[in-house]
């Protein structure tokens, strides 16, 4: 939908927040955003914030009955929706007002007279994470309590300040809205497209001259599906960096793909509840391509035994990690096990003699796939 600046973004957001009081949305208010990847998700996001209501991000992938139950649960007011996501918000309470994001792009270039007034509070951001159980609930984000763990994550992925990001998973996930915050530290410029296809990628890569590429696993694999003619019809020469996450990277998908297209490749192992917790960069992967990394500066990883001692070197253990940077809490109450400040991750793994931190396996029933919880 073309290119929008920060102060073209700053400007549209207040009339944004603006459109959304008229249409009823209130300070503390909580509201579902069922939107793809594009600049209505971004603006929405933000007009919420100014206007000081709760954004929930809302899986797009979700069947009608659990939006509707997860809508009811989260207490959203309103839901934001894309056009043709509007059958999946049928079944939504009648009180539950739907705002189109066509409309959204309305509002954003209605002319108002005044901006709205700056919130006690800014709006916070809920995104659903499954947890311990199959039901999706929802992970509050917070603030990082210093810069030493954004700072220790950059000293191991070399993204940089202006640099080009094109962020293909999704922006109701935290990998993918991590990245759209990060472009804002950084002032990066943040390349969106509504759904990922792999040549689509090589294409963009090339238009935009696209520095860092943000994806999981499965995208990886679809890219090196692609024709071998195809893949070299595209001039990717600028891209220096791929970094990968939300999902297991199997050791022999980071050897191909690295095989294919240089050594750019970084594997990020986290969670939403504890954002980062390793890393591992193109020379771990050769070394270990099954390894999940090594925490990087700012960020405490542990593996706990039955006792609740850590576990020698080479022996498995529950992951706990601890990097200033933990959720906030589930919207229903609880969290995740803690010990003193570090949180559990919910997987096992191991350390070998190097460092390097192996994953594996989980703690309940749950595998992830593409990005996504699966029980």
């Amino acid at each position: 939908a073309g290119t929008l600046g920060f102060g073209q973004l700053d400007d549209r957001t207040g009339r944004v927040a603006d459109g959304l009081a008229r249409a009823g949305v209130a300070e503390g208010d909580r509201v579902g955003v069922l939107c793809r990847n594009h600049r209505g998700f971004v603006e929405a996001t933000v007009g919420l914030s100014k206007l000081g209501a709760g954004a929930v991000f809302l899986n797009t992938g979700m069947a009608a009955p659990q939006l509707a139950e997860v809508v009811a649960r989260e207490g959203c007011s309103a839901v934001v929706v894309d056009e043709d996501l509007v059958p999946a918000a049928a079944r939504l309470r009648p009180h539950v007002v739907r705002i189109r994001s066509g409309s959204v792009e309305a509002m954003a270039s209605r002319p108002i007279l005044l901006p709205p007034p700056v919130p006690a509070r800014p709006g916070g951001q809920t995104i659903l994470t499954s947890g311990t159980t199959g039901t999706p609930k929802g992970a509050r984000l917070s603030g990082p309590t210093g810069l030493i763990p954004l700072l220790g994550l950059l000293s191991a992925v070399p993204l940089r300040r202006r640099d080009v990001v094109y962020v293909a998973p999704p922006l109701y996930h935290a990998w993918g809205f991590f990245h759209l915050m990060l472009g804002g530290v950084l002032g990066e410029t943040v390349v969106l497209r509504r759904r990922f296809e792999p040549e689509a990628t090589l294409a963009l890569v090339e238009e935009h001259r696209v520095t860092a590429l943000a994806v999981v696993p499965v995208m990886l694999q679809r890219i090196l599906d692609l024709p071998e003619a195809t893949r070299s019809a595209y001039d990717i020469s600028s891209l220096r960096v791929v970094v990968s996450s939300g999902s297991p990277l199997p050791g022999d998908l980071a050897t191909r793909f690295m095989d294919a297209f240089g050594e750019v490749l970084y594997n990020l192992y986290g969670s939403t509840e504890v954002a980062w917790a390793t890393v591992a960069g193109p020379s771990d992967l050769r070394a270990a391509p099954s390894t999940a990394g090594r925490p990087p500066r700012g960020t405490d990883v542990r593996l706990v035994g039955d006792g609740g001692a850590e576990v020698a070197v080479g022996a498995v253990g529950r992951i706990y990690v601890g990097n200033g940077l933990a959720f906030a809490g589930y919207t229903g109450g609880g969290g995740k096990p803690v010990l003193g400040n570090l949180m559990a991750t919910g997987d096992t793994g191991r350390f070998n003699d190097r460092g390097l931190l192996f994953v594996e396996g989980r703690e309940d029933d749950m595998i992830v796939s593409g990005g996504e919880n699966v029980y």
